[in-house]
């Protein structure tokens, strides 16, 4: 049987644009929170993980990064495990502090992902993308994704887009299921429209501006059919969770703990781009609700790695939230708003509350222990008594590299 695992202390830093702030500094205030909300001291934690992708890029940091930045605010002697994983990196930390608890080689463990993704030189942010695919197959990928939305004419005057390589990627993806299922331009804007409705209630998101539907098809294509607000931005960020064993929860007081009935990490494979069933988000969550012993119909709150409005569309079929091609329907009847039938990302997401990469995945683990908490003020969902995180990264093949699937209860 394994070793029951809990939450008992996460933090977050506002996400957006602080080029007067160091790494460090957010690293600083999310641990300080972390441990507070945990009520427990740095001399508690018996293990440290560390996400974290742009370090090396930014500020030519290109190793032991948690060493350094955990030492300063009195973290260190500990096992520090640095890890990179695409957008991927913070869930898998999170992972990997689950297992290394679960092995009972510690009691307490942090996790921490942060980033520092603007600069001055705007060529090093734009830089930080390209390794998230093989680059000595660049061009076999392009032509690849191409081929998927090829047939779906993109309408006059809407094709001269913003050069994102991964949004191209994306929009491609959207294409395909556009072709197939029927999926509408109009149903993506409606998840980014609710997923910026959704961040004006969320203080701590990038943007805090309620965008219309109609809004968000007028603004500029980056790849049809994506829009700006259909698109993550760039961030700066950090985030923290504090877990801990059931033998650990007996020491601690004053705490509001969360358990992880579930997580699991799975890797992209060989498959062909319909056969949904074996996408690895769906392996990865079917695994984890056996693991977790729940049903995708029992789950409360969800966060999803909404990069684009089409990713949410996606990853909510993966979730088995509906069925495969129903995700742009589900999403245009409101099912996946606050006050819907399953509310998905009520953090505004990605595409609204921010994505520093390496900090994106314990993101969704801090929305969602509030969510359970019932500590998420005018955004809580009602009676939250199950929350699923699906976090991706990267991409190989015609899937993401790799992803995280969580499960929480109360």
């Amino acid at each position: 049987m394994k070793e029951d695992i809990f939450v008992i202390g996460v933090g977050m830093t506002r996400f957006g644009r602080w080029l007067e702030r160091s790494l460090k500094s957010l690293v600083a205030e999310v641990v300080g929170d972390a441990l507070k909300d945990a009520n427990c001291r740095a001399t508690d934690i018996e293990a440290a993980y560390f996400s974290n992708t742009t370090q090396s890029i930014m500020e030519g940091q290109h190793l032991i990064r948690g060493q350094i930045a955990l030492r300063e605010i009195g973290i260190e002697s500990i096992p520090v495990t640095n890890v990179e994983n695409a957008c991927a990196s913070g869930s898998t930390a999170f992972y990997q502090a689950v297992n290394h608890l679960r092995a009972g080689a510690a009691d307490i463990a942090l996790v921490v992902g942060a980033e520092k993704m603007y600069d001055a030189d705007r060529q090093k942010s734009v830089a930080i993308f390209d390794g998230g695919w093989d680059v000595h197959q660049a061009n076999v990928v392009t032509e690849r994704l191409a081929s998927i939305g090829a047939g779906v004419p993109t309408p006059a005057g809407r094709g001269d887009g913003v050069a994102s390589p991964f949004m191209e990627l994306y929009a491609s993806l959207a294409k395909g299921h556009m072709r197939q299922f029927g999926t509408t331009e109009r149903q993506l804007a409606t998840v980014a429209a609710k997923n910026h409705r959704h961040s004006t209630l969320n203080p701590l998101s990038q943007y805090q501006n309620d965008i219309s539907v109609d809004d968000v098809l007028a603004g500029k294509v980056i790849a049809w059919p994506l829009t700006l607000p259909m698109c993550s931005p760039i961030s700066d960020g950090a985030a923290a969770a504090v877990l801990c064993t059931a033998h650990a929860l007996r020491r601690h007081s004053d705490i509001r703990p969360v358990k992880v009935l579930g997580c699991v990490l799975a890797s992209g494979s060989s498959r062909d781009w319909s056969d949904a069933e074996r996408h690895l988000c769906r392996r990865a969550a079917d695994k984890a609700y056996d693991e977790a012993g729940v049903a995708p119909q029992d789950i409360s709150v969800a966060e999803v790695h909404d990069a684009s409005a089409f990713a949410e569309i996606v990853q909510i079929e993966n979730l088995r939230f509906c069925e495969t091609g129903q995700g742009g329907w589900l999403s245009e009847r409101g099912e996946t708003a606050l006050g819907g039938r399953i509310p998905v990302n009520p953090s505004g997401g990605l595409e609204s509350k921010g994505h520093p990469i390496g900090a994106t995945g314990l993101a969704q683990i801090y929305e969602l222990v509030l969510q359970l908490r019932g500590e998420a003020g005018a955004r809580q969902v009602d009676d939250a008594r199950l929350a699923i995180a699906e976090n991706g990264g990267g991409f190989i093949g015609v899937e993401e590299a790799a992803a995280v699937i969580t499960i929480l209860g109360r």
